[in-house]
């Protein structure tokens, strides 16, 4: 069974920076896709960002473009999210998922995703 838990969420103002971390455990994590998504209350859960198996590919939602970057280091069994200018929008719960099919590329649908971590609230104050 696959094991993810994101650490690093927090209160932060606007313009700020925080670095988000999501420990995976379970299975070779150097073989899939891995993904960021976020939900703000009353709202569905949308993407953030994802980032290929080998790291070589990611892939961003518009409204984080520029400000947000997905990374991975396979040897930590870890993935990242650094956000920077920080936007009270940015307000929600963040998830750290992981890809259903092994050599993924990185996809924005939810449905490619097998494995879900339990979530970082991220709260931005204007």
């Amino acid at each position: 069974q696959v094991q993810l838990v994101e650490s690093g969420g927090g209160l932060v103002q606007a313009g700020g920076s925080l670095r988000l971390s999501c420990a995976a455990s379970g299975r070779i994590f150097s073989s899939y896709a891995m993904g960021w998504f976020r939900q703000a209350p009353g709202k569905e859960r949308e993407f953030v960002a994802a980032i290929s198996w080998s790291g070589g590919s990611t892939n961003y939602a518009d409204s984080v473009k520029g400000r947000f970057t997905i990374s991975r280091d396979n040897a930590k069994n870890t993935v990242y999210l650094q956000m920077n200018t920080l936007k009270p929008e940015d307000t929600a719960v963040y998830y750290c998922a992981a890809g259903r099919r092994a050599y993924g590329l990185g996809s924005n649908a939810r449905s490619e995703y097998a494995y879900w971590g339990q979530g970082t609230q991220v709260t931005v104050s204007s």
